[in-house]
């Protein structure tokens, strides 16, 4: 290896644990009420993965209009300053600075109870109902991608949403850690100008009653699960398919294992297993157009 690619690599590194540095590494919690992870973690501070996303970990979520989640939609309080949830997120766009976060927090619950997983398309979010897509563009680039906000944060007072690394990767900021972007709440109000006609988004089992929308059949495949445990993934995959007796795949990547259902080419059928699996106990179910 050469003196120049030997710098060259150095100073890679070096900006990429200057970017951690600034990425949120406030404690998130688990509902949106009082109650915080403070020791449940592995590392203290959040880490660099150690590769990049590939092909098949860059697919957007597609936009869909959905009822809140159980969990993390109630107000809360953080470092003694206390968050009132938006009651809708209709209208909501924003101008700030957008961090992103990493493996500390991998794995491991979000507030309304999903796992994260630092190589999809999610976020964090102080006040936006949960969940809520949005389109979040690097103003810096003109760079944009649409995430599923999942999760509470950034706590750090001059940032408005944390992003999940493949995010921040597609919007090419990962060596600067922070961006400042604009935030755009997709509702039913305005879904449309964020869907093309040929990918019509999709509805879960309890839609808003503004958006009589129904799935298209890019939404070939429906995300159940993703969990750390094997064999809570092998039960609900094997029960899954005994239950609704539809294709289901259980796979295994960066140290998670997904179930997912598909693929199933009627968009009306996408539909009625979306709605069986809400009913079941599955209400974070979602449709999605790639197999992870």
């Amino acid at each position: 290896m050469t003196q120049t690619m030997k710098h060259s690599r150095f100073l890679l590194i070096s900006a990429l644990v200057s970017a951690l540095a600034a990425c949120s590494s406030a404690p998130r919690p688990v509902t949106g009420g009082d109650e915080y992870q403070r020791t449940r973690y592995n590392q203290k501070h959040d880490s660099i993965p150690t590769r990049l996303p590939d092909q098949t970990q860059l697919q957007e979520p597609l936009p869909q209009i959905v009822a809140k989640s159980r969990g993390g939609n109630k107000d809360y309080k953080v470092f003694g300053k206390s968050y009132s949830v938006l009651p809708s997120a209709d209208n909501y766009v924003k101008v700030g600075m957008a961090s992103w976060y990493g493996k500390k927090f991998h794995g491991h619950k979000t507030s309304n109870g999903e796992i994260y997983d630092m190589y999809g398309f999610s976020a964090a979010h102080k006040t936006l109902p949960i969940p809520t897509y949005a389109r979040v563009t690097n103003l810096a680039n003109n760079k944009s991608v649409i995430v599923r906000i999942n999760d509470r944060g950034p706590f750090h007072h001059n940032r408005i949403i944390d992003l999940s690394y493949s995010a921040a990767f597609k919007l090419d900021m990962l060596q600067q850690g922070t961006a400042k972007v604009k935030v755009e709440a997709i509702t039913a109000t305005n879904i449309a100008q964020f869907t093309s006609a040929n990918a019509q988004p999709a509805v879960a089992s309890r839609p808003t009653p503004l958006a009589p929308i129904t799935s298209n059949i890019a939404n070939k495949y429906i995300h159940v699960l993703v969990t750390r445990e094997k064999a809570l993934a092998e039960n609900t995959a094997k029960g899954l398919k005994f239950l609704l007796q539809v294709p289901v795949n259980l796979t295994q990547n960066n140290e998670l294992y997904r179930v997912q259902i598909g693929p199933i080419d009627n968009s009306s059928e996408v539909d009625s297993v979306l709605s069986n699996l809400h009913q079941q106990g599955y209400p974070e179910a979602y449709p999605t157009t790639a197999l992870k």
